[in-house]
């Protein structure tokens, strides 16, 4: 008998989509949220604070492999800490981590909190994986969707993303986590790099809206990072699914 595989993030954009998956294959699942909830066909809702250390070490009981995808604007690495603290205690044999392309190049917060994350993961004493992905086309229209109620969308000069499919990081985090660690494996981008005036524009027609754009320019050493492309990755395997098939499948823009 297999142990479960403990997720942190089960309930996000990602998470729903990898419980199915290895629900598929065969594994039992627990997720770890703060709201916990009722068991359902093989998946355990477990009640437990990362930031504050709570309920870690109870759901970690039997665990060999965690797939950890929660996150946030702020403080990653103060929740990977602890539950990667409580994994070495738990004698855990694999811990699995999503993080950002550019982690180790992009001079802002959140990049700088993956990066610290990673670190703590690494450092853990654990045999772990670490895949960084592109930002998922539903985080970019998000973006997008916010800037679009401005009466004039500010177009930074040199913004360019290699948006990437979830489902696709989806399949991918489930290989790793059935597999052997393998350290830090190749980036997942998308398969095209766009400029922001692109996405916006092709939004915006995609959703029959009508903006005026400005260029501003970006200041600093994270304006400088991404002019240099410090957020986009040239490895050799992409994700297949393009922003232009996302925007035409998604059912409300």
């Amino acid at each position: 008998m297999t142990s479960p595989i403990l997720i942190t993030g089960g309930t996000g954009t990602l998470g729903r989509q990898v419980v199915p998956l290895l629900r598929a294959a065969g594994r039992d699942v627990r997720v770890l949220s703060r709201h916990g909830g009722d068991p359902v066909d093989g998946v355990d809702h477990l009640t437990g604070d990362l930031f504050e250390g709570k309920g870690i070490d109870p759901a970690l009981d039997g665990v060999e492999t965690v797939l950890h995808l929660a996150g946030g604007p702020k403080g990653d690495e103060v929740a990977t800490r602890n539950l990667v603290a409580a994994a070495a205690r738990a004698g855990v044999r694999h811990v699995v981590y999503i993080s950002v392309i550019g982690a180790d190049r992009v001079p802002l917060g959140w990049f700088t909190s993956k990066l610290a994350a990673e670190r703590a993961v690494a450092d853990a004493g654990l045999p772990w994986t670490v895949l960084r992905a592109a930002q998922f086309h539903e985080l970019v229209l998000s973006m997008l969707q916010k800037m679009a109620k401005l009466p004039v969308i500010p177009v930074p000069g040199g913004l360019r993303f290699q948006p990437v499919d979830s489902g696709e990081v989806a399949a991918r985090l489930v290989e790793l986590t059935l597999g052997a660690p393998a350290g830090l494996v190749p980036d997942l981008p998308g398969p095209t790099v766009y400029g922001i005036g692109d996405l916006a524009r092709s939004y915006l027609q995609a959703s029959g809206r009508h903006r005026l754009t400005m260029p501003v320019r970006m200041p600093g050493k994270a304006g400088r990072a991404y002019r240099d492309g410090a957020n986009l990755s040239h490895e050799a395997a992409t994700g297949k699914r393009t922003w232009e098939d996302f925007l035409a499948a998604y059912p409300t823009i």
